[in-house]
């Protein structure tokens, strides 16, 4: 069984933000991007397989084909809306009554895998817990999950000891962990044009919230709710 270690610990290698349009709306995206040592067809496996999905992530149950509706227990549901193995994979990510998209490209790079995930939200302007958290609310989340598959991945695909890495979050090292992803989204938020401000108040709420030190009164985003997994 993985746990998690100091070298291991390592969630996106990038981190991007940007908005642009989808279908003719304004969206909101947040990128993350890491090269895994294993090929697309594994990567591939690791991601959508029932099977190896609860072993670092989170279980998974429904109909996992093109236009299925998939559910991850206790967390995101959705459909299936485009299916390309092993190199994409857009899902519709419903939770808490909102919806927003999940788009994955993988990538040969070497003798590795480029995972290229994006997390689209529509862009409102009155939208309260954007303005609070920003793409960190998510970011985090899929930063500790990043971790997850990486330990699976480089364990042969073993699996992730889960409540040792629910612990691991609320000690020093963990909370560190979130506190410098926090960060490290606040800066990307500032490369894609947010006032440096406004992005690093956004990261100090994110990063309380996930490190128990702060309230969250909105059910969409954030640690297990949004983007969290199996690694955190």
């Amino acid at each position: 069984m993985s746990e998690i270690t100091s070298s291991n610990a390592i969630g996106a290698e990038f981190r991007g933000y940007e908005e642009r349009e989808r279908e003719g709306q304004p969206v909101r995206v947040a990128v993350a991007a890491r090269t895994y040592p294993t090929d697309p067809a594994d990567l591939w496996e690791a991601m959508t397989s029932a099977e190896r999905l609860p072993r670092w992530f989170l279980p998974i149950e429904g109909d996992l084909k093109l236009g299925g509706r998939y559910q991850l227990i206790g967390n995101a549901g959705g459909t299936i809306l485009r299916c390309d193995p092993p190199h994409a994979l857009d899902l519709s990510w419903e939770f808490a009554g909102a919806t927003s998209w999940v788009a994955v490209r993988l990538a040969g790079a070497g003798e590795g895998t480029r995972l290229t995930l994006e997390h689209i939200f529509p862009k409102s302007d009155d939208d309260a817990f954007w303005q609070k958290f920003g793409p960190g609310a998510v970011g985090v989340g899929w930063d500790l999950s990043f971790m997850g598959l990486g330990m699976h991945i480089a364990s042969g695909g073993a699996q992730v000891d889960i409540e040792a890495a629910h612990g691991w979050t609320a000690s020093d090292e963990g909370k560190a962990f979130m506190r410098a992803s926090a960060d490290a989204w606040a800066a990307a938020h500032i490369a894609g044009g947010e006032a440096d401000e406004v992005a690093q108040g956004m990261a100090g709420r994110t990063a309380a919230f996930y490190c128990g030190e702060g309230g969250h009164d909105h059910g969409e985003g954030g640690g297990e709710d949004q983007g969290g997994g199996g690694g955190g």
